[in-house]
């Protein structure tokens, strides 16, 4: 480190990684990021950070670094000017969706980028291109509870944060591996216990969470429903649900309970034992204030929106909505699944939820934005998207995701990509997917630009710009508003992640008092927050719930199975899930010192399913579903139930190989967290 002192500076911004949204410095010296010391001041962490927060700046110098355009010549990628690749790549967008129409095209934005990145990127496809075709990555982990929640409460998001949990009376984390998903979360729990805060967790397996728990409740793989039924039949037989609260803030309760009467004992489906289910019930229906954490445990099923609206009406049931200590908050596995929501990266609504549908909402951003005829159709998802190359869609734009290695079924995701007649991917990395692209756009890390990070809380974090992309990368906000220049669009002259936000705001009520300004401010903004005086939401549906009457929507919903379920050719269910030492597809921990704790995959498999297959821990073994097959090691354990195998997702060539692609009918979520596989020894190490 240089001995000049002058030029050493802490930037302040917010951690890429999970959807928690800690605070940090990055040090910087000599114009590069050389560490990262914990900001002590935002309310969030405190001034804590988890391996991978202290670990996150690590990537951004890497070697391999993308540095300039590449265009695929000969079968090879080569460098490019800019300028021969935003020209190739306005010609050849505008091409298909001259020939094809504005379903020929298909934008996917990140939930790892900042929100002035996904708010001009739709912005982009819908003005360029009068689609609506474009879509998140929350799509395949928090689809379900976009879906679920608005249906039930009207809103989406998380109902309290983080820290009101050491408000309950009792919490319960059900399908949600806090301590290694989203560590400083799982602290607050950590809090919470230490407080005396009862902890309950259910989930399939015993989880670093579980752990912790004062009770751990273990139950079959995707059986949710059929378990939360049964705990409301109980909790409504013996008269222990909150009637003042279902009279006069909810309705279609008769619905709902003609339902549970089918679920009094479904031991035989779920597998806890009746005793457990009432005590599980009882617990949570007797005290005063109960939280329900969840994660993807809940949604990655073709279940997830109804998972989703079955805790939605356990905590309604129970009057455990609209106040301190209460609510059903799902924790964002991405830094900024919230935000890439918000900004209107989905098919169905612009920013702030704004439903494409509606003449007045689509006629106010015609206005605003200086178009004409935007669509009022429901756009393609994200992994339909993926099925329909080739056919409807001709052409792709991908910002910062790698759907070879995280999206289900890999081996479909590569064949489908080599189908289009034009492919674009921007990111820092030249990932698994990029050898498919025709252009590779070279953008710039979270370190490399301003912006904001919307957390699981629905707090606006600021994102700020330490150092300069490295070599001819460009801010991503430029590449687009380079591209938009091309197609002759007006109203894209935005050069700072200011001006970006400006434009959102101008047009999304819920978020206008939202200014950078505020969010200088350690605490920063809590969206709702309609003006520049609002002091924020942090806990929403205090008076009434965002639905159009103001009143919280039970569901009567029925158990049904997962769409794969174990046989005699596929005998074992998977499961899979996060590790703390990587996230995703590793193209950010795998390049820091991090990822040498966990190098390589494995599979979790019970002690007696490995004796009757006499399998050694540490042992090769290949895993083959329908879809394909994967090689890994085997660590042999009690955390898994027998016949349940758990991976996670974060290695290419690995649990996505075996994955299943059928969908949620609701939010259209790949079944990701369920199918059935075979075992097979390979030998030693």
């Amino acid at each position: 480190m240089s001995e000049n002192t002058e030029i050493m500076k802490y930037v302040p911004t917010t951690c890429p990684y999970c959807g928690v949204g800690c605070g940090l410095n990055l040090v910087v010296n000599d114009g590069k990021v050389v560490g990262v010391e914990a900001y002590q001041r935002t309310p969030v962490n405190e001034g804590k950070l988890c391996p991978k927060g202290m670990t996150c700046w690590e990537h951004v110098h890497s070697p391999d670094r993308l540095t300039t355009p590449l265009i695929k010549r000969d079968g090879k990628h080569v460098p490019a000017t800019w300028d021969e690749a935003l020209d190739l790549v306005a010609k050849k967008l505008k091409e298909i969706s001259d020939k094809n129409g504005p379903r020929g095209l298909g934008f996917q934005t990140s939930c790892r980028t900042v929100n002035e990145d996904c708010y001009i990127f739709q912005k982009f496809a819908r003005c360029g291109f009068k689609t609506n075709n474009v879509d998140n990555c929350a799509r395949i982990c928090h689809g379900p509870s976009v879906a679920g929640l608005s249906l039930s409460f009207g809103s989406g998001a998380a109902t309290n944060g983080y820290r009101d949990v050491l408000n309950s009376d009792l919490i319960l984390m059900w399908g949600s591996n806090a301590m290694e998903a989203h560590p400083l979360a799982g602290r607050r729990v950590a809090e919470a216990k230490k407080k005396g805060i009862p902890i309950i967790v259910v989930d399939p397996r015993k989880t670093m969470t579980a752990r912790i728990a004062d009770t751990w409740v273990r139950f079959n793989p995707s059986t949710h429903i059929a378990l939360i039924n049964s705990m409301m039949y109980w909790i409504i037989k013996e008269g222990k649900y909150d009637k003042k609260f279902v009279e006069e803030r909810t309705e279609h309760f008769d619905e709902l309970q003609k339902t549970v009467e089918n679920y009094a004992d479904c031991e035989a489906i779920h597998g806890v034992p009746l005793a457990t289910v009432k005590d599980l019930a009882f617990r949570y229906a007797d005290v005063k204030n109960a939280v329900i954490i969840y994660c993807l445990g809940i949604t990655e099923l073709t279940t997830g929106t109804d998972n989703v609206r079955s805790l939605g009406n356990l905590a309604m049931l129970c009057g455990n909505i609209g106040r301190e200590g209460v609510g059903v908050n799902p924790l964002r596995g991405q830094n900024n699944v919230q935000g890439a929501c918000d900004m209107g990266a989905y098919p169905n609504v612009y920013s702030g939820y704004q439903k494409c549908e509606v003449p007045e909402n689509r006629a106010k951003m015609e206005k605003a934005w200086g178009v004409t005829d935007l669509p009022d159709w429901y756009g393609v998802t994200l992994t339909e998207q993926i099925n329909q190359c080739g056919e409807e869609i001709k052409g792709m734009y991908i910002l910062g995701l790698n759907p070879v290695v995280t999206y289900p079924d890999s081996n479909h995701v590569k064949a489908q990509l080599q189908k289009l007649d034009f492919l674009v991917i921007q990111d820092i990395f030249y990932t698994e997917s990029c050898q498919y692209a025709d252009v590779i756009l070279p953008g710039a890390c979270f370190a490399e630009k301003d912006g904001t990070f919307t957390s699981a809380e629905r707090r606006v974090n600021r994102v700020r710009k330490a150092v300069n992309p490295p070599g001819e990368a460009k801010e991503d906000i430029w590449i687009i508003a380079e591209l938009a220049k091309r197609m002759g669009l007006k109203n894209f002259d935005l050069p700072t992640g200011n001006a970006v936000w400006d434009d959102m705001r101008a047009v999304t009520p819920s978020m206008f008092g939202c200014l950078y300004e505020r969010m200088e401010k350690p605490e920063s903004v809590i969206w709702p927050c309609p003006t520049p005086e609002h002091p924020g939401t942090p806990i929403l549906h205090r008076e009434k719930f965002a639905t159009p009457n103001g009143k919280g929507q039970f569901f009567g919903l029925e158990y049904r199975p997962p769409a794969e379920v174990a046989d005699a050719e596929y005998p074992y269910t998977l499961m899979t899930g996060r590790l703390i030492f990587h996230y995703h597809s590793r193209s950010q921990t795998g390049r820091s010192d991090m990822h040498r704790e966990v190098p390589e995959s494995y599979a979790q498999i019970n002690i007696e399913d490995a004796e009757r297959l006499k399998i050694k821990d540490g042992e090769q073994i290949k895993l083959k579903s329908r879809r394909g097959e994967t090689i890994t090691h085997a660590r042999v354990s009690d955390d898994v139930a027998p016949g349940v195998v758990y991976m996670t997702m974060h290695f290419a060539d690995g649990v996505n190989n075996l994955t299943n692609t059928a969908l949620d009918p609701l939010s259209k979520m790949p079944e990701l967290k369920h199918c059935a596989i075979s075992i097979e020894k390979l030998g030693g190490n």
